[in-house]
């Protein structure tokens, strides 16, 4: 059993609709830390870095150099989110709460530190976009491409660092079912596997998920990035970028079931909660026995 440790990223500031700097507060109330220690990890809880509220940033015009919106602050609170997951013992299990999607920036640069890492990026949308190809502007449609040193370099060289944060041969996409045009071009030259729903709907879950084994077996690190869009809006309404036709309950649990029984997982993000536009609690809650699919929970 994993020593887990749970941080709070709560950031709205890369996507247009407000609400997602909630998701953290939310999962906390869906009962994340307890439902973990209840199948016997040792959790803890870091609390929330801070995040600057729009009403405190200045300007009226939310566009930035480069046409991203919002970008130094979000830049920065990756940035802090980095530092911190850097001074943590490797061993532990970090669990980073968002906040919209481009809170992986943070966590995934930070986990990188520790060697060579492997991503499944659980997602309705490719979050492959750069400040060129994106309609909106709105960061958390670029961080996977930043990750993979795509775009504008204050992303993706969050820390400083000489090389992209990942590699995007040891990248895999699941679920995906919206894709911008330019983005989709930028997807095929990088060399990312996309599993679409197409594939889910073809291929099934289990026979993805052995191919995921099979694609990052070299890897001794893989963090899991779930975007709760990523489920059909029937099963998870509190979500900002809802996309009709994606995971069921079934088939989410079946990947977290899969990826955990493999045993090389050693982070996940949970974001884009968004309980604005929830029903009681009920993406946060999903998004709790999700995580504790992936840790170990069984049904025998």
């Amino acid at each position: 059993m994993a020593k887990v440790l749970v941080m709070g990223v709560p950031m709205d500031l890369g996507q247009s609709r407000r609400g997602t700097d909630m998701g953290p507060s939310a999962m906390r109330y869906a009962r994340l830390a307890e439902t973990l220690q209840a199948i016997g990890h040792e959790v803890e809880d870091l609390g929330n870095l801070q995040v600057p509220v729009v009403e405190s940033l200045q300007g009226g015009d939310r566009r930035e150099r480069g046409g991203m919106v919002y970008v130094e602050a979000i830049r920065e609170v990756c940035r802090r989110t980095a530092e911190a997951i850097r001074k943590l013992d490797p061993s532990v299990f970090p669990i980073v709460l968002g906040g919209d999607h481009s809170v992986a920036l943070g966590s995934i640069a930070g986990l990188a530190s520790f060697g060579p890492t492997g991503v499944v990026w659980v997602d309705a949308h490719a979050d492959f976009n750069t400040p060129e190809t994106s309609p909106s502007g709105n960061v958390h449609g670029m961080p996977l491409a930043a990750l993979c040193g795509l775009g504008d370099q204050r992303l993706a060289s969050l820390l400083g660092q000489g090389q992209p944060v990942l590699n995007p041969q040891n990248v895999v996409l699941v679920g995906v079912r919206s894709v911008d045009p330019g983005e989709r071009e930028t997807l095929k030259q990088a060399g990312v596997t996309v599993y679409t729903m197409k594939e889910v709907d073809r291929l099934g879950i289990a026979r993805i998920a052995e191919d995921i084994m099979a694609k990052l077996a070299h890897l001794s690190r893989v963090h899991v990035s779930l975007d709760a869009d990523v489920l059909d809006p029937e099963e998870a309404p509190g979500v900002g970028t809802p996309v009709p036709g994606g995971l069921s309950y079934r088939e989410a649990h079946l990947l977290m079931e899969l990826l955990a029984d493999w045993g090389k997982v050693t982070s996940l993000d949970l974001v884009e909660v968004n309980p604005i536009l929830d029903r009681r609690n009920r993406t946060a809650q999903l998004m709790v026995e999700l995580a504790a699919s992936l840790l170990g929970k069984r049904i025998l």
